[in-house]
């Protein structure tokens, strides 16, 4: 059932460019909720242990997309497929701005995470029309739009609340996907491979297979639910020590800021994966993680070891993630869509599952207690990654 890429590579710098900023703009909406659970709960009368359910039903949506609508992108028109998710993620967007209930805002932020795994189609469909020899640094500088859109959309959201309340913060985002909708297509190509001669029961199959048969596949996602569960434990629970400290919603966007650093690395992860060094990239950036934690760990006392803390935490977090999508794309260029959402479904259980972990042991032991264990788990790849070189 597979298909032979017969096409000379088309990705321009101005495609990979606006690439880039639409995985910015629909990968914000899955993080806009950090910086604002607090100002939720208060709005929605919500029990402060419980508003990381938002969090967490945004990324189970996220994992269902990837596993459910990515794949399509092998057996569909990838750029009919990236509008028709555009379109939808405005419309769960306003459902969001507009709820009043604990109940609909759930179901909302599920269609919102749902919608948000268009951010992967355009990852994949990055690494086809790539050269075979850029594709590492392609995946990575549209990989940086991913971080930088992590990365602002915890700062826009709380400078849009802290004037106009949450709700704005979702209305504005839904306005803005329609006009990505409409750029994207007038300026994307259509699909350049013939269509897969496949029905979707066989395409969701071939999926399976491919993670049983694929070891590079297997061991990515792995290392993709470990950083990613602290990745997601460190930045839904940040907002709890510092509202306790009085700071605003835009002061604790600005630490979105400080991981800037993080879309540095990305791209340049990229690019030593290119060259063979990805399993080196893999083994430093895991070791940055855990040390991370220290800093992050005085959170309550000095914002500036915590800036520190935050810049180290997102180089290491994405650098791997680059590194691993670089190397499971490089091993199956026939599969690109089945897998990224194979293995981005690692990534988004392992966010979901951090999201309501630090919120829970924030509730019951405080910041110490969220740090230990985000520590714990960044240790745990970091042992995955030495096994491996045995």
């Amino acid at each position: 059932m597979e298909r032979m890429m017969a096409i000379k590579p088309i990705l321009t710098p101005w495609l990979t460019f606006l690439f880039s900023v639409a995985c910015a703009c629909s990968v914000a909406n899955v993080y806009f909720a950090q910086p604002l659970l607090e100002s939720m709960a208060d709005s929605l009368n919500v029990q402060p242990g419980l508003i990381g359910m938002v969090v967490t039903v945004t990324q189970t949506g996220y994992a269902v997309g990837l596993f459910f609508l990515v794949p399509l992108g092998d057996l569909l028109n990838r750029k009919k497929l990236i509008i028709a998710q555009a379109l939808l993620s405005a419309l769960a967007l306003i459902i969001a701005g507009f709820s009043w209930h604990w109940a609909s805002l759930l179901a909302a932020m599920f269609f919102v995470g749902l919608m948000a795994v268009v951010v992967q189609v355009i990852v994949a469909y990055t690494a086809l029309l790539a050269a075979p020899q850029r594709r590492g640094k392609a995946v990575g500088t549209v990989t940086s739009g991913v971080v930088l859109g992590i990365l602002l959309a915890r700062f826009i959201a709380g400078l849009i609340a802290d004037f106009s309340g949450w709700r704005a913060v979702y209305l504005s985002s839904a306005c803005l996907m329609l006009i990505m909708a409409a750029v994207l297509g007038k300026a994307i190509p259509a699909t350049p491979l013939a269509p897969l001669k496949a029905s979707y029961r066989t395409l969701m199959l071939s999926l399976i297979r491919l993670f049983i048969a694929d070891a590079t596949l297997r061991v990515r996602s792995v290392f993709a639910l470990l950083i990613f569960t602290a990745f997601s434990m460190f930045w839904t629970s940040m907002v709890l020590p510092l509202s306790e400290r009085s700071l605003s919603h835009t002061q604790i966007g600005l630490f979105g800021l400080a991981g800037i650093a993080g879309a540095l690395a990305a791209s340049k992860a990229g690019l030593w994966a290119d060259q063979g060094m990805g399993h080196r990239t893999t083994g430093i950036a895991l070791a940055l993680l855990t040390f991370s934690w220290l800093p992050i760990a005085f959170a309550e006392t000095s914002l500036l070891l915590l800036a520190l803390g935050v810049i180290l935490l997102d180089f290491a977090v994405q650098a791997v993630h680059v590194t691993n999508q670089s190397l499971i794309f490089a091993a199956r260029p026939d599969a690109q869509s089945r897998v990224v959402g194979a293995y981005m479904c690692f990534y988004s259980l392992g966010s979901a599952s951090g999201a309501i972990i630090a919120t829970q042991l924030y509730a019951h032991w405080g910041w110490h207690a969220v740090c230990l264990a985000g520590a714990a788990v960044s240790a745990m790849a970091l042992i995955l990654w030495r096994w491996l070189q045995k």
